[in-house]
């Protein structure tokens, strides 16, 4: 894990992460992870399946907090994070990888880079609609990317879904 690390800290020129597992980073991941499953609550009942740039917007929400649960749940420091991550999808999965996560679905990966950063999906009345690639992720296609990320975070962190987010039958479930 070291050298995983190491290699994205070069990468990204980033400031090396101590890895300190705490009782209040266990508190703030289960927070983060379900905040996710409930952002993500709208995203399962299709919602948002007309617009695009909204699932796009909101994938990116439910994928940074899914990502950060595990990553404070391994013992980043949340300053830590917010420093050198911020709204980045694919830094964010690719620390997460590193550190243990396990998840390495290329689609994600794809989806992470298209979603990097996360913000300039959501804010269309207030930043234009300046040219972006959607890489072809209708939100169809973008929900069960999510639902699995969701899944292998609970499945390694161990945290509990939340009442009222179950998940329907045929969905990944930890």
């Amino acid at each position: 894990m070291a050298n995983s690390l190491g290699i994205l800290h070069q990468r990204y020129e980033d400031e090396a992460v101590t890895l300190v597992r705490t009782r209040k980073g266990r508190s703030l991941s289960r927070d983060r992870y379900e905040s996710a499953e409930i952002a993500f609550t709208a995203m399962r009942k299709g919602f948002f399946a007309r617009d695009v740039r909204v699932t796009l917007h909101q994938a990116g929400t439910v994928t940074k907090l899914a990502l950060c649960a595990h990553l404070l749940d391994v013992g980043v420091a949340d300053a830590w994070a917010a420093a050198h991550i911020r709204q980045d999808i694919a830094k964010a999965l690719a620390y997460a990888n590193a550190t243990g996560l396990g998840h390495n679905c290329p689609d994600l990966a794809r989806l992470a880079v298209i979603l990097s950063p996360y913000w300039k999906w959501g804010y269309p009345h207030l930043i234009g609609d300046p040219p972006m690639d959607d890489g072809g992720f209708a939100p169809d296609r973008v929900r069960p990317l999510v639902a699995a990320l969701l899944a292998r975070v609970a499945d390694v962190t161990g945290h509990a879904r939340p009442m009222g987010c179950e998940h329907p039958q045929g969905e990944a479930r930890p």
